[in-house]
Formats: structure tokens, C-alpha cells, sequence
């Protein structure tokens, strides 16, 4: 839902009914109380996506409620969006009055970073020609952004089909490509908060870390300086290249990354099945002490989460408070929570991102 203020004692009182919902799913658990890493009330999200509504011969940035296509909520800038995406949504709109930029245009989607890069994805109902091409140049170099067009299965790229981020943790800078089309977290100030965060309840170690649904690197990076060495696995091969690429830029040379899905390490750890893409790796190198968990809203599903268990110590961020507690429900009879975090990810909705140290009793 879109709410038309933010008003900070409004969203106080929302922040403080996550904490208490966050705590009442993990009181079964003997949860101690979670820190909470609130979020600017303005500005904050790094990504948004628009449809285009037409009403006469103009055409608006339009979003809807959920659940209903028909409603169109007409926009001329979107406060909770990032500042660079604010400027440059009147820009974009001044431009596709051009009929070479604006025919058969569909969907604009924009993608941000806390270091001011950008990239705009222009999404149409039509092939793209060659002064669709030349007015894209022209609008990118005027913009100063990258832009990327999307028509029926084919992808043209104006300048680079990612951003470059950077996020500082422990006082470290490290740089991040963001790929166009990926999963990125929307809210940097706070995914700054939970890298801290993370890095803070790894502590200093003296053995090696297993990371599942490992992504760009996001957390990959910074953990992987409070350990010996990594093994982390991405599924997505667009995350996986970026991610090598994160590892290359920052120096970082003690991360092994797989193509596996949690569930197929799973069952390369447990013996069911050999995988190629783990040949010229000695799994039986690895002295693991943690493991670091990251899963989409599903959670971890019943045989990933009994491989965690061997663990002596589980750090789970969690978009899903629910499949949270349902993984917790399981690994509680062994393990029990020493550390607990609410990160407001998405203020102004329900939604809450938390993580979890878990400790073998």
C-alpha cells in the first residue's frame, strides 16, 4: 500500500508492533529481545517500477493496490524512492514525448545505488530500431545513467547493464556490482545496518564459514574477512557471475562460490548424488563452524535445514518472520537463539527482514 505521509510518530508506532510481532513468533524459542535497525522514513528504496498509464494523449508513471489492475495511482514522484530516482523521473518523463523513446512504451523500471549510479529499464510492446537506439544514447549521456531496453524476449544495453554500489562495513568500503534484472536489496541504508550486524555476530574466527543463497556477495564479502576461507553457493548464474566479479574487485581470495542450489549441496554433502560443478573441490578441507543463511520468503526447506543442524553455529537473515520461526520449530531441540535482529527493510508496510544466531546447546 501506498501511504501519502510519513509522519515519524506513525511510524515509530509501526516499527515498535513489528518488534513485538518478531518477538512474540520467537517467545516460543526463548528469543532474547531483538535489536532494532530502523529506516530513514523518505528515501530509502533503491529500486522502483512503474506501469504507464495514459489519459488523454499524456501518459503518467502509474501503481496500483495490490490485487487490483484497474485503479491507477497516478504519480509525479515517489517519496519513498531514492532522491536520484526522484530527479530523474520527471527527466524521463519530459523524454518519451519523443516518439523514437516513447512508442509502445510499457514499464520503466529504475535501479539506484547510495552512491549515485543509475540505470533506467525502458520495457516495450514493439522491436527497437535504430533511433530508438540513437535517442537512448542521447537520453543516457544527458542523464548521465545507463540505459537498458526490453522488447519481447531481446535486451539492448546503453552503457553497462549493471550499478556499482558502495557499502561500508567495519569501516571497510566494499564495492558491489548490481546487476539489472537481479536481486538486490532495496533499502541500502539498512542492508548497510545488516551487513554490520552480521559481521558483528560472525566475530572473529579462526574457521570456515558455508554460505547458502549467497546471491551478488552481498553478505559474502564482508563475512568472508572474519573467517579462514568460504564455500558459498548461488543458483542463479546472473548472481554467480556477479558475485565473481565483487570477489575480483575487492580482492577478496578465500571464497570458493558454486552453481548449487542449497538443496543440491545438501544432498552433495550427504552423499546422494555427485555434482561436477563441485569436482576439484575437497569438501573434506573445509573446517566449517558456521553457517550463513539467507533464503527467499519460502525459508529453508525440511532436508537444508537438518543439514544446518550439524552446525555449531547458524547466522539465518530472514525475509519471512513466519518460515523463520517454522525453521527455528525445527533445529530448537539443538540448537537455541543467543542473537536476535529486526531490520525495517520496508517501512510503511508490514513486511520485516530478521536474523537469528543460532548455537548449539
Amino acid at each position: 500500500m501506498i501511504h501519502p505521509h510519513t509522519d515519524p510518530a506513525v511510524y515509530a508506532a509501526q516499527l515498535a508492533d513489528k518488534k513485538t510481532r518478531l518477538s512474540e513468533l520467537l517467545a516460543p524459542f526463548e528469543a532474547p529481545e531483538p535489536q532494532v535497525f530502523d529506516s530513514p522514513g523518505e528515501h530509502y528504496r533503491l529500486r522502483a517500477e512503474f506501469r504507464l498509464w495514459r489519459e488523454g494523449e499524456a501518459r503518467h508513471y502509474a501503481m496500483f493496490e495490490q490485487g487490483d489492475n484497474r485503479k491507477p495511482i497516478l504519480l509525479t514522484d515517489f517519496p519513498i524512492a531514492s532522491r536520484r530516482i526522484n530527479e530523474l523521473m520527471p527527466q524521463l518523463q519530459a523524454a518519451w514525448t519523443d516518439p523514437a523513446l516513447g512508442f509502445k512504451l510499457f514499464q520503466v523500471e529504475f535501479l539506484s545505488t547510495l552512491s549515485g549510479d543509475a540505470l533506467i529499464t525502458l520495457c516495450y510492446h514493439r522491436p527497437l530500431d535504430a533511433a530508438w537506439h540513437a535517442a537512448a544514447e542521447t537520453l543516457a549521456a544527458a542523464l548521465g545513467v545507463s540505459i537498458v531496453g526490453r522488447s519481447r524476449g531481446k535486451r539492448t544495453v546503453i552503457g553497462r547493464d549493471f550499478v556499482n554500489e558502495e557499502l561500508i562495513v567495519a569501516g571497510r568500503t566494499f564495492r558491489y556490482r548490481q546487476p539489472e534484472g537481479a536481486f538486490t536489496q532495496p533499502n541500502g541504508v539498512v542492508c548497510q545496518k545488516m551487513l554490520g550486524w552480521a559481521y558483528d555476530v560472525l566475530g572473529e574466527r579462526d574457521d570456515d564459514l558455508l554460505e547458502l543463497y549467497c546471491g551478488n556477495g552481498n553478505f559474502t564479502l564482508p563475512l568472508s574477512t572474519r573467517v579462514r576461507k568460504v564455500l558459498a553457493t548461488e543458483v542463479s548464474k546472473t548472481s554467480v557471475n556477479a558475485a565473481l566479479s565483487n570477489l575480483a574487485d575487492n580482492a577478496i581470495d578465500n571464497v570458493t562460490l558454486v552453481r548449487l542450489s542449497a538443496e543440491e549441496l545438501t544432498q552433495a554433502l550427504n552423499g546422494v548424488r555427485p555434482f561436477r560443478r563441485l569436482a576439484g573441490i575437497d569438501l573434506a578441507s573445509y573446517d566449517f563452524g558456521t553457517v550463513f543463511v539467507d533464503p527467499p520468503r519460502a525459508g529453508m526447506d525440511p532436508d537444508t535445514c537438518e543439514l544446518t543442524r550439524r552446525f555449531e553455529r547458524i547466522l539465518y537473515i530472514s525475509c519471512n518472520p513466519e518460515t523463520l520461526a517454522a525453521n527455528i520449530a525445527q533445529l530448537h531441540d539443538t540448537h537455541r537463539i543467543t542473537r536476535c535482529a529486526l531490520f525495517d527493510q520496508f517501512p510503511w508496510t508490514h513486511h520485516m527482514e530478521s536474523g537469528v544466531l543460532l548455537e548449539r546447546r
